[in-house]
């Protein structure tokens, strides 16, 4: 009995990190984009209606984590959304920010919240997306907020992983992944590098 409960363990662990380790690789189609999210604007898009001429990018994004809204010491990347949609969009690139925290709809991450948070932080003009069940972070295998993905014009991933190297200060950033690849996507210039790690909380799934 002791050997088979030894071994069921040994699988559901196994099962465990096969799911969290599982990720989209670079040169995937985007998942999941005729999916309509609830936005904070009051209408419904998918990813393919956010999408622009050179691509589009996609962050995970919530309410409450520090890394996204900042904490003693830290500003957090929230504050660098605004900027990010405008340089996006400059270069002909959509962007949507999508809130999956499926666990945590009660405690600040429902689509009221989300309208609130993004007017008094000064993002509102970014789509930021309700994702029902997780289900787009699903397709994804989003781990993190922030998590980020950027797609080329054939919806194609050129990059993912974090938005820079200082979560802290922005003034003090040395690597800003994400700026560096919208340009050189942009420009049609190879980006490098193509994939960071995300650093952030874990996306609160239900079950």
């Amino acid at each position: 009995m002791r050997t088979l409960f030894l071994f069921l363990a040994i699988s559901m662990s196994a099962s465990l990190i096969a799911q969290t380790t599982e990720t989209l690789s670079i040169g995937s189609k985007a998942p999941a984009t005729d999916l309509k999210m609830a936005d904070i604007s009051g209408n419904s898009y998918a990813l393919n209606d956010i999408k622009k001429e050179k691509g589009l990018l996609v962050i995970f994004s919530c309410n409450g984590c520090p890394f996204v809204v900042g904490s003693e010491g830290s500003e957090g990347w929230e504050g660098r959304y605004e900027e990010l949609r405008s340089l996006a969009a400059t270069n002909g690139i959509g962007m949507a920010l999508i809130n999956s925290n499926e666990a945590k709809r009660d405690k600040g991450d429902d689509l009221n919240s989300m309208k609130t948070r993004a007017k008094e932080h000064g993002f509102e003009k970014c789509a930021y997306l309700f994702d029902e069940n997780s289900a787009v972070a699903n397709a994804f295998f989003a781990r993190t907020t922030p998590h980020v993905y950027l797609f080329d014009s054939s919806l194609k991933l050129v990059y993912k992983g974090a938005i820079d190297d200082n979560v802290d200060d922005s003034k003090k950033v040395k690597e800003p992944y994400l700026k560096e690849a919208i340009k050189n996507l942009a420009a049609g210039k190879k980006i490098k590098p193509e994939e960071t790690k995300p650093v952030g909380c874990s996306i609160k799934r239900v079950g």
